[in-house]
């Protein structure tokens, strides 16, 4: 097995399931891996056992780049899989188990690229910052919230950052291989709802019923239709894609063609408006009592430049007796697509993958990114894998058998080694 497969599924191993027992063990394998290399780690703990990893690599200029990954996962059932989800096994070509995808694998391609380099004596073009981090699967809290406020000073002179979700290959109806290129992410608003009426016995008439008010806003919530923004990242998505697919996006028509274009239309069907989806409803304790409150969670996101329509809007359809408190709030961070670091990005796969067709994407979900870029710090989705089409890569994510491939991974390296590589 070539490293970066046994690295990969050496870190798999490590049941960093969040919530669980932490990341620790596996954040000191990392570390043992960089030193290994002649690489300085710096391993930090926000609370027991959430630990990360910082480290640096001088380059042959001081203006850094930042590549950060995260170690936690989220929870699997080893009932529902074809291979214990912490197997790390390798079959049919692909290192399974949980965080294959999201993300050990990209961490894994990193890790072997840099220990690669300390073999061969090879500089990056620039300072490198290496970023391993815990707990990006809450909120950030002991991870790159923490790193990026109480340890600022391991992230000086970083501009740009490179993580996960983008640079991945979509193959498109005509045969093309897309490769979308994160240049933002949709905000995070996870709210906590609370209606407040009067309690009583279940069998009188109803004064401020709080379970029904509450019903009543979620009803509101979900009923809503979202408008249509186009941001100057999804904008020009649909407009190269229809570069690429040899016909233009339909602009009046955005869910049906994203429908009609299967994979291809997943890279923007998220992404063309806000929304807000209830998840949790909690209220009561018996049938016939009516409760003084009610609570609901709500799971909202917002595209860049749109946090302000968004609050509005939620606060209009949650009427004057429900009321809303933050569970996470994060921005919408957005990087400039129109820059040389974007060109390069692309440029390093079309190097890798002559039949590349790079494309930018904005992702309808959110990364640590959001944590660094309100340190100033400008990130782009790129965790590069060449896949097979027949590989559902959006079902990885969270999904029952998540597994990448090992001519994925090997292609990913490659394509750092050309980005990164003095």
């Amino acid at each position: 097995m070539n490293e970066v497969a046994q690295i990969c599924s050496d870190l798999i191993r490590f049941d960093t399931t969040n919530p669980g027992s932490g990341e620790r063990p596996a954040a000191e394998h990392v570390a043992e891996l960089l030193t290994d290399a002649g690489i300085e780690p710096v391993v930090f703990e926000s609370a027991e056992r959430r630990t990360s990893v910082v480290a640096r690599i001088p380059g042959d200029s001081p203006e850094a780049l930042l590549i950060h990954g995260h170690l936690d996962v989220v929870p699997a059932e080893p009932a529902d899989w074809q291979v214990h989800p912490f197997s790390g096994e390798v079959a049919d070509g692909c290192v399974w188990g949980r965080g294959a995808v999201d993300m050990k694998g990209t961490v894994s391609m990193t890790l072997a690229l840099v220990r690669d380099w300390a073999r061969r004596g090879v500089r990056p073009k620039r300072d490198l910052v290496l970023a391993f981090l815990a707990d990006e699967e809450a909120t950030g809290e002991y991870g790159a919230r923490y790193a990026a406020t109480r340890h600022r000073d391991l992230f000086e002179g970083c501009t740009e950052a490179i993580s996960e979700s983008g640079g991945y290959s979509v193959q498109a109806p005509s045969g093309a291989r897309i490769y979308p290129v994160a240049v933002g992410e949709r905000g995070t608003a996870w709210m906590r709802l609370t209606a407040t009426g009067v309690a009583g016995h279940g069998s009188k008439p109803p004064k401020d019923n709080a379970v029904a008010e509450l019903c009543h806003a979620l009803s509101r919530i979900a009923a809503y239709r979202w408008p249509v923004r186009l941001t100057p990242g999804v904008a020009a998505l649909l407009n190269e894609l229809g570069d690429v697919l040899g016909e233009p996006i339909d602009l009046d028509r955005l869910e049906e063609e994203a429908e009609r274009l299967g994979s291809v239309g997943a890279l923007f069907s998220a992404q063309i408006r806000n929304s807000a989806n209830p998840t949790m409803l909690e209220a009561g304790y018996k049938v016939n009592v009516i409760p003084g409150t009610a609570t609901a969670h709500v799971d909202g996101r917002f595209l860049p430049g749109y946090r302000e329509e968004f609050l509005e809007t939620i606060d209009r359809l949650l009427g004057p007796k429900v009321t809303r408190e933050f569970v996470s709030f994060e921005d919408a961070p957005s990087a400039p697509l129109d820059a040389p670091f974007f060109d390069r990005l692309c440029d390093a796969l079309v190097a890798e993958d002559p039949a590349a067709r790079p494309v930018p994407y904005v992702m309808s979900g959110g990364t640590d990114a959001k944590s660094f870029a309100d340190i100033g710090i400008r990130g782009y989705g790129f965790a590069p894998l060449m896949l097979s089409p027949e590989l559902d890569y959006y079902g990885m994510f969270h999904g029952v058998d998540e597994r990448v491939p090992v001519e994925g991974l090997e292609f990913g390296v490659r394509v750092l080694d050309r980005l990164l590589a003095a």
